[in-house]
């Protein structure tokens, strides 16, 4: 008996053993969910200013294998693939097709490299061309696309540095960019698992109280800075149509690259030493200098220490100059923010910030052109009397919009728009803008008048809208309204307002989101600028619904309600449920309860959904509402985890009592 009882013991472990050492592959879903995953996606789509050239950019829905296994190093906020010297997490294009709007057809585009993988697309001046890297096994190589001869070809050997990103830079004549490029003096990495430290890692404290947020990837050693610097340093050359190069700017750490609207002068920005284990790099200490297009130096406009200690809050912020970029309407002005609180939301001001302007050549004193009651959050330019600011002021949600003259500071500002911006409801849309004589982007005036996008959420539905705002009155006129009950209708652009002619965007629950011309003065006539076919025809006929609940406190919550393939709404067989939710914060309940789901929405399982497990007969509630509020002095974190399950039995009940699960 022993004997028999030693031999099963054996004959198991011999089988448990054979079972640990068996070899899996990779396995595969079922095929309902493959063919849903594996359907073609329909490309992304870029129209010029004019509406008039078309490029498609197609691309796999999911990396490969072999991309997901490409070596990454994760150093100081910035994931990299060393080899390639382009962001890890980059996603191709393997094709390109161009069409002229009114065309039926695409043109396949000629001579684009094998098996490709392109990115960081920037297109020229004239928008005739666009540039973009393609990245091969050993690097990223700059092509270049001719839209009107539908043809590519190669400029550069596969030596970019897109590590820090803006590697292309078109000049004004569209015949050259500047490019960064890998240095020819750089190191050898650090094999950081293998490498013997020479000493211990040592971080100085000034006994300043830094509040920082928890950041991933930080510098960690000395041989994590070598790296990091051996990854950030390129030279700027000059590249032209014909490949060929001309050195611009010496080897340095350089991080942005922006031309002024008039073409003139270049606006550079530069990591400095030293870096930091407890910040990310771009709180690094940096320099902003401008260069004529020679590649000179004309001045230095900014120099930004290391930026590790902050006072305490979201609407903390350094002191100095900062967002600093060109006036989008005049030649070559540089404008740029600077706090008045200290950087400090606890000190009670009443303004938070101020912005500067400095006109080239950059050799007299900056300028005050306005103030901000919160914390600066942009500025669409008009001409030398218009522009229009914005602020935000996340403790009380409260968003501020100005129309101000910035050729004359004492003219008071006139606060148009003051409003919670967590308020869909009251959303008044986005200022349009139009492609000026400089190549740059202003207010679309039409005399004293211009426009607004909105995407329209309200009690009744969604139905976008155009306004049109009268600058000496500041009274709205609307002048377009969808009116769409069973679609969704999404207004991209303005290619000109003075016809009407705006870029529109249509859905429905199975028809797949394409683009066309809205003539929103005759007859809101449509022409169509895209046919695509719906990809997912397996779950064209999904139920879907928003559905609408209370939480026990009485807030009112919503989710979006997939029943599963092939369900019989007449039977209501109850079956398992995926909920998926992300809970998000706001400062009243008013907000937190607004509806923002649209049921039009086409059905896309796009990648991470829980879409996908309709097919195997699962009842789904996506982006079920899982507000977390914290009005008055209460704030939300006070209450988390009560509302986290308030908001999860909420949503659970109501689909239960609908007879589903």
């Amino acid at each position: 008996m022993k004997n028999l009882t030693l031999l099963l013991i054996s004959c198991f472990i011999c089988f448990g053993t054979s079972l640990a050492q068996e070899k899996l592959g990779y396995q595969k879903p079922p095929n309902e969910i493959l063919e849903l995953v594996e359907a073609p996606l329909a490309p992304s789509v870029l129209i010029d200013s004019k509406g008039e050239n078309v490029v498609l950019l197609y691309r796999d829905a999911y990396k490969s294998i072999d991309e997901l296994s490409e070596t990454e190093l994760r150093l100081g906020g910035l994931r990299i693939n060393p080899k390639t010297n382009i962001a890890s997490r980059t996603n191709y294009y393997n094709n390109i097709k161009v069409k002229k709007a009114s065309d039926s057809e695409a043109t396949q585009i000629t001579g684009l490299p094998a098996q490709a993988r392109l990115s960081n697309f920037s297109r020229s001046p004239n928008e005739k061309m666009i540039a973009c890297l393609n990245t091969t096994s050993t690097g990223a190589e700059v092509w270049v696309v001719d839209i009107e001869k539908a043809a590519a070809k190669r400029i550069t050997s596969a030596q970019v540095n897109a590590n820090i990103g803006d590697p292309i830079n078109w000049f004004k004549d569209n015949k050259r960019m500047l490019v960064k490029m890998l240095p020819p003096n750089k190191k050898e990495l650090i094999n950081t698992a293998e490498a013997v430290p020479d000493g211990p890692t040592i971080s100085v404290s000034t006994g300043e109280k830094a509040q920082n947020r928890t950041y991933q990837d930080l510098l960690k050693n000395p041989n994590d800075e070598f790296n990091f610097e051996q990854l950030a340093l390129s030279t700027i050359k000059e590249v032209n149509l014909e490949g060929q190069v001309k050195d611009f700017l010496p080897t340095d750490m350089y991080r942005s690259i922006s031309f002024s609207p008039d073409g003139e002068y270049v606006l550079i920005s530069k990591l400095k030493k030293p870096f930091s284990y407890i910040v990310t790099y771009y709180r690094f200490p940096f320099e902003e200098i401008v260069y004529n297009t020679e590649g000179e130096k004309i001045a230095v406009v900014n120099d930004v220490p290391l930026n590790e200690v902050q006072p305490k809050g979201f609407m903390a912020t350094r002191t100095g100059k900062r967002r600093m970029a060109w006036r989008s309407d005049m030649p070559a002005s540089l404008y740029w923010v600077e706090a008045l609180d200290g950087g400090d939301p606890e000190n009670m001001v009443p303004y938070r910030d101020v912005v500067f302007q400095q006109d080239a050549p950059f050799n007299t004193e900056p300028k005050e052109i306005f103030r901000s009651i919160n914390r600066m959050s942009g500025i669409t330019w008009g001409n030398a009397t218009t522009a229009i600011a914005y602020d935000y002021w996340w403790n009380d949600r409260n968003t501020k919009t100005y129309l101000f003259n910035p050729s004359d500071p004492t003219q008071k500002p006139i606060k148009i728009h003051d409003r919670n911006y967590q308020d869909r409801y009251s959303d008044p849309g986005d200022f349009v803008t139009t492609k000026n004589s400089l190549g740059t982007y202003t207010l679309d005036m039409n005399g004293n008048k211009v426009y607004l996008m909105g995407e329209g959420y309200s009690e009744e539905g969604q139905f976008p809208f155009v306004d049109e705002f009268d600058l000496a009155t500041q009274q709205t006129e609307r002048v377009y309204q969808s009116t769409y009950t069973d679609k969704l209708e999404s207004l991209n652009s303005a290619i000109d307002m003075k016809s009407g002619k705006i870029l529109v965007r249509i859905e429905s629950q199975n028809e797949y989101p394409n683009y066309y011309f809205r003539n929103i003065y005759k007859d809101n006539a449509l022409t169509p600028v895209t046919s695509f076919e719906n990809p997912f025809e397996s779950i064209a006929d999904v139920h879907k619904e928003v559905i609408t609940y209370q939480r026990e406190d009485g807030l009112e919550l919503q989710g979006t309600l997939y029943l599963p393939v092939d369900y019989d709404l007449t039977e209501k067989e109850k079956k398992p449920m995926i909920l998926w939710a992300y809970p998000r914060e706001f400062k009243d309940k008013n907000s937190a309860s607004q509806n923002t789901s649209n049921p039009n929405e086409f059905i896309y399982p796009y990648y991470g959904s829980p879409i996908y497990w309709v097919t195997q007969g699962y009842v789904v509630l996506d982006d079920a509402a899982f507000p977390i509020v914290g009005e008055g002095d209460e704030e939300p974190n006070d209450s988390f985890r009560t509302q986290l399950v308030a908001n999860a039995k909420a949503a659970i009940d109501a689909v239960y009592e609908l007879g589903y699960i």
